[in-house]
């Protein structure tokens, strides 16, 4: 994991990267120090967490992706293999964390070990395609073939570039089959299903799953909102929290960034159900530091598993944690944690104003809001109200 927290005033960071475990079966991290906004903190955490993942000997449990040779001689006979693996040194270092995760994740599931060992000079148009087809036959969906796809492209493009132009691109005018499965549209659950869940997750005794559930549900925030979401970030007092941070999974660690867009950068009402349970968690998490020595920091996050709160949930780990509860629960397996996102959408409709829908959704325009940092206005605090009320009156 990677995460980062302040040692002290003014400005001073600690950086802390996950390592894996000793032979022991003991975790090891390493840490650093920054001194500078959070911001930049944030930034260096996620340079340090790139770099220490890109050296040969770190330890993961995915494989690792192909190594460029010292010297790849560009002609007829460089592979995808070899102009991808060319891309990841000079290239993926501009992307995002998430980017690179996915992008290692379908190389290694549907690149590497099929047409990535093709010289791209032998293959042609009508290969390309047939092996689209192939990916289409095996379930691959349409939107994943389309990564492929643009994995492929990028690379043949740049192996061109690095050629001198001697290698072509047979990606260009190749076609998606037109017979890949479309990802079904995403439903909003009901009511009855939603209190079936939040139900099921409290009869379990997980309070931290429970109630981040019933935030999600309550707010609309996205998944990587809540992981990121600190103590600091809610007001008790004036029944409202600030959505200013996001959790993105990154290979090996977890890097905290600014959210999707600057519209995402909201404040939103809490109803008093809500803020009850979060009340309720938070007691418990300082009960839980207490009895184990440590403190229970203001920037803490709200639903992490460290005693002291420094580290993030996982947010693969809260999606696997949510699917388990829907199939406990009963309620139909379609439903997934992006879809309470749609049900406050959907619940709030008939209750708000396009822009305060807008606004407290953290889109970026108000058409997002048929499709799919704003002051707490009276609206938006009946919003609130009504949204607790239907889920817990």
């Amino acid at each position: 994991m990677g995460s980062i927290r302040l040692r002290r005033k003014p400005n001073v960071w600690e950086l802390r990267l996950y390592l894996g475990r000793d032979e022991n079966g003991k975790v090891v991290h390493k840490y650093a120090t920054y001194v500078g906004g959070k911001r930049e903190a944030e930034r260096e955490l996620a340079r340090l967490s790139f770099e220490l993942e890109s050296k040969p000997d770190f330890p993961r449990h995915d494989e690792k992706l192909a190594e460029p040779t010292e010297q790849i001689q560009w002609g007829p006979e460089t592979t995808f293999n070899d102009a991808i693996a060319a891309w990841r040194e000079n290239g993926w270092q501009d992307l995002s964390p998430k980017t690179i995760r996915d992008y290692e994740g379908f190389y290694r599931r549907h690149i590497e070990g099929t047409i990535g060992t093709k010289a791209i000079s032998t293959i042609g148009v009508f290969e390309v395609e047939g092996y689209f087809r192939s990916l289409a036959k095996e379930g691959l969906g349409l939107s994943g073939i389309r990564h492929v796809r643009g994995m492929l492209h990028k690379s043949a493009r740049l192996a061109g570039k690095w050629s001198g132009g001697i290698i072509p691109n047979p990606v260009t005018l190749a076609d998606l089959p037109g017979n890949a499965r479309k990802s079904s549209p995403v439903r909003a659950p009901s009511i009855g299903e939603v209190q079936a869940i939040i139900q099921t997750v409290e009869q379990s005794g997980d309070i931290r799953m429970a109630t981040l559930i019933k935030v999600i549900a309550a707010t609309g925030m996205r998944r990587g909102e809540a992981a990121a979401l600190r103590w600091s970030d809610i007001s008790f007092a004036d029944s409202r929290l600030t959505i200013d941070e996001a959790a993105i999974a990154a290979l090996g660690s977890i890097v905290i960034k600014p959210p999707k867009t600057k519209a995402s950068i909201r404040v939103v009402a809490l109803d008093q159900w809500t803020l009850a349970s979060l009340e309720d968690l938070r007691a418990e998490q300082q009960a839980l530091a207490q009895s184990m020595g440590f403190s229970l920091v203001d920037e803490g996050f709200v639903f992490s598993y460290s005693p002291d709160g420094s580290i993030p949930p996982h947010p693969d780990s809260i999606s696997h944690a949510f699917k388990k509860m829907v199939k406990a629960s009963g309620v139909d397996s379609a439903i997934h944690l992006h879809s309470l996102r749609h049900f406050q959408a959907t619940l709030i409709d008939p209750l708000s104003s396009e822009r305060q829908k807008q606004a407290r959704l953290g889109w970026s325009t108000t058409h997002m809001a048929r499709h799919y940092t704003d002051p707490i206005t009276e609206e938006d605090v009946k919003i609130a109200s009504e949204v607790g009320r239907q889920l817990y009156g």
